[in-house]
């Protein structure tokens, strides 16, 4: 079984540890010289601001709107990400740190998942002050549907749990392809092209229609939304790679000085 454990709205969220009056009122936090929103309590994304909203075109409707804007602060985020990560390790054997405001967990033989999500969810909220939502189920897509359920759904308490396909099969039904973990815009459009417009109707997908349509990536988001694990945890994080391209002259090359068209000067360097 796996948890993934993600943190709500997170950027706002932490502006909102350190000014606790601000605790139901709307936040948005900018990009690097405050270019455009990055981040929304879930009071803005209320009154309608979307990600990317240039921050010169709703100045004037965020004093309105009475919305507490606050510039990035990414020392801080990273320090509050820290002592989330921190806390998370007391719950699982072994956690893939996956991003600044997620972590998968290992939680294979673990009884009573559901207290042990809500016990997870309490401690960090207790040590950090950071609300953050908890999907479980056995395969990590399966898992990451769990934790938007969990933060879509009031009911759940931010905890959702999705122990067998009776479990997510109607969650699945009522989910739109778009929203499934690792499916983008191009994959989404096709598949709407191919009458699929559900996370159940993607996973019946015969394996050959999406070996040949969506690669062998593709199908293993299908059998993980069947409930077969593909993706291992990862508790080191990969080493990163990069291709850099330059261009480049195979020798010296020798230029002629437009001031004295007889003086030759040869480069000191590749040009």
């Amino acid at each position: 079984m796996f948890a993934i454990v993600d943190c709500n709205n997170f950027y706002a969220s932490c502006e909102r540890v350190f000014v606790p009056r601000l605790r139901g009122k709307p936040i948005v936090v900018l990009s690097n010289n405050d270019g455009c929103i990055i981040a929304r309590s879930n009071e803005a994304k209320a009154l309608g601001y979307k990600m990317g909203d240039v921050y010169f075109q709703v100045k004037e409707r965020l004093r309105k709107d009475g919305v507490c804007v606050f510039s990035s602060n990414y020392a801080l985020y990273g320090d509050m990400s820290r002592r989330v990560m921190q806390t998370l390790e007391a719950f699982a054997p072994e956690m893939e740190v996956y991003s600044i405001d997620e972590a998968f967990l290992d939680l294979t033989g673990f009884r009573d998942l559901l207290a042990h999500g809500q016990r997870l969810r309490a401690t960090v909220r207790q040590h950090t002050g950071i609300p953050v939502g908890v999907g479980i189920a056995p395969t990590k897509t399966l898992a990451k549907v769990a934790n938007f359920t969990a933060k879509k759904q009031p009911q759940y308490n931010g905890v959702c749990v999705l122990e067998s396909p009776t479990h997510w099969e109607p969650i699945l039904a009522a989910l739109e392809v778009g929203e499934v973990w690792g499916i983008g815009r191009q994959h989404e459009n096709r598949l709407h092209a191919q009458g699929v417009t559900t996370a159940f109707e993607f996973s019946q997908l015969s394996d050959t229609w999406l070996r040949k349509n969506m690669s062998v990536v593709g199908l293993r988001t299908a059998q993980e939304l069947r409930g077969i694990p593909c993706n291992e945890l990862k508790p080191e994080a990969d080493a990163r790679k990069s291709v850099t391209v330059s261009r480049s002259f195979g020798q010296r090359i020798r230029w002629w000085r437009k001031s004295n068209p007889k003086a030759r000067t040869v480069s000191s360097g590749w040009w």
